[in-house]
């Protein structure tokens, strides 16, 4: 089975996927790299992210792999394939699956840059061809 075709795991919260980007920007990471990474920022221990290593483990988004006397840790969901997953998430539940409303709302409330502009625009010219 190849990592798009691995079943998706449980919902990942804020501090789990704070953990998750650590691991995808490199892995495999033992916990203390994890923590190196955002401990002093989000105000953790090594227990805070010890605790939500195993909570990925758990919901099959991590494996572990042994070594010496530490654990070393590596995603088995590509972050594309997650952030796909949360993105189609979203709008089926906000905007009843379609992407328009999500975009207009967008607009109205100005949260989208002349540069997201250009490049929704670039997106959708690639789309059509």
């Amino acid at each position: 089975m190849t990592r798009s075709e691995e079943p998706t795991p449980e919902r990942i919260s804020e501090a789990e996927l704070a953990v998750m980007e650590v691991l995808w920007a490199k892995s495999p990471a033992s916990a203390a790299d994890v923590c190196e990474a955002v401990c002093t920022a989000r105000d953790w221990s090594m227990p805070t992210v010890k605790t939500l290593l195993s909570r990925l483990v758990a919901k099959n988004a991590v494996a572990t792999q042994p070594e010496g006397r530490k654990f070393l840790y590596s995603p088995l969901i590509e972050r594309a394939d997650y952030v796909g997953s949360e993105s189609k998430r979203l709008v089926e539940r906000l905007f009843g699956g379609r992407a328009a409303p999500l975009l207009a709302h967008l607009a109205e409330a100005e949260a989208l840059t002349d540069e997201d502009l250009a490049e929704i625009e670039a997106l959708l010219k690639e789309l059509r061809q």
